[in-house]
């Protein structure tokens, strides 16, 4: 059985998110975090196994600009073996915003044939702003696959200079960096939260 859930976050706005997995289940969730210039989000994810076979992918992408504040804290915990689990996390930031993810995935001792991969990223527009990000891993079993990772990076200095040099304009080509920074997350969404995701960048430019 497969399920899968796209929750936007605007304004400001607090979320608690539970799940749980069952035997063989595969379940998706799409996070799309949209402050706007002020606004503070704080979304905490629990993930938990309910029995063998179980797939989770959680995908988040999270656009501060302004005095914009956004958390994510997922816990991800392989109560059960022989389960799966991929997060990827995405944000942009700009002016003045703070940003912080916190990611921890749990095995126990006797979860073994986990699979386990976290990912954040992280795209810097300015000197003012700020990113935080705290990838943990809790393993205590064998014969597991896990990782996870971090980045912080700007925008492509020798990337803007080809798109200038094609007469694209500057924010125009500053924008289509930040959208292919994006796509990762907001791939096979609704085409209205897409549209909304990209009309939100035109204030990070």
């Amino acid at each position: 059985m497969a399920s899968s859930e796209v929750i936007l976050l605007t304004g400001s706005s607090n979320r608690k998110v539970e799940v749980t997995v069952g035997a063989g289940e595969s379940r998706q969730l799409v996070f799309v975090a949209l402050p706007g210039a002020s606004g503070t989000i704080d979304c905490s994810v629990s993930v938990r196994f309910a029995g063998e076979g179980g797939d989770c992918s959680l995908r988040g992408l999270y656009l501060a600009g302004g005095e914009a504040s956004v958390r994510f804290e997922v816990d991800m915990e392989h109560g059960v073996p022989g389960c799966s689990s991929r997060q990827l996390f995405k944000g942009i930031i700009g002016g003045q915003a703070r940003t912080r993810f916190f990611g921890l995935i749990r095995v126990p001792g006797q979860c073994s044939g986990t699979e386990a991969y976290q990912e954040n990223h992280n795209l810097l527009l300015g000197d003012d702003c700020r990113a935080q990000s705290l990838p943990q891993l809790e393993i205590y079993a064998d014969d597991v696959k896990c990782s996870h990772g971090a980045t912080f990076g700007r925008i492509d200095e020798e990337g803007l200079f080809y798109l200038r040099s094609r007469g694209i304009p500057l924010d125009r080509a500053r924008k289509l960096q930040m959208t292919a920074f994006a796509s990762e997350v907001l791939e096979g969404l609704p085409e209205e939260i897409v549209s909304e995701a990209l009309e939100s960048l035109d204030s990070l430019i």
